[in-house]
C-alpha cells in the first residue's frame, strides 16, 4: 500500500465521511473504491473505443444476418 495526500473542498470531504458512515467504509475504503471505479469505466471506455475502431461493418452484418427474425419470447418483452 501507498500513501497519497490529496486536498479537497471542505464540502466534498464532509459528503465523503457522511456517505462512508453511512455505507459502513471507512473514508480510506470509500476513496480507494471510488477511484477503482473511475478506473474501471476509463479502461473499459478505452477498450471498446479500440474495438469499434477495429470493427468493420461487413462483419457485424453477416453475424447480424445470423440472428433469426422472431419476436421475442414472453419473459423477454418489454412491458
Amino acid at each position: 500500500m501507498s500513501t497519497l495526500t490529496i486536498q479537497l473542498p471542505e464540502s466534498l470531504k464532509k459528503s465523503i465521511e457522511t456517505l462512508a458512515a453511512r455505507e459502513g467504509y471507512t473514508v480510506d475504503q470509500f476513496v480507494t473504491s471510488a477511484a477503482g471505479e473511475k478506473l474501471a469505466v476509463s479502461l473499459t471506455r478505452d477498450f471498446l473505443r479500440r474495438e469499434a475502431e477495429a470493427g468493420r461493418r461487413g462483419d457485424f452484418e453477416h453475424y447480424l444476418a445470423a440472428v433469426p427474425d422472431v419476436a421475442p419470447s414472453e419473459n423477454d418483452r418489454l412491458r
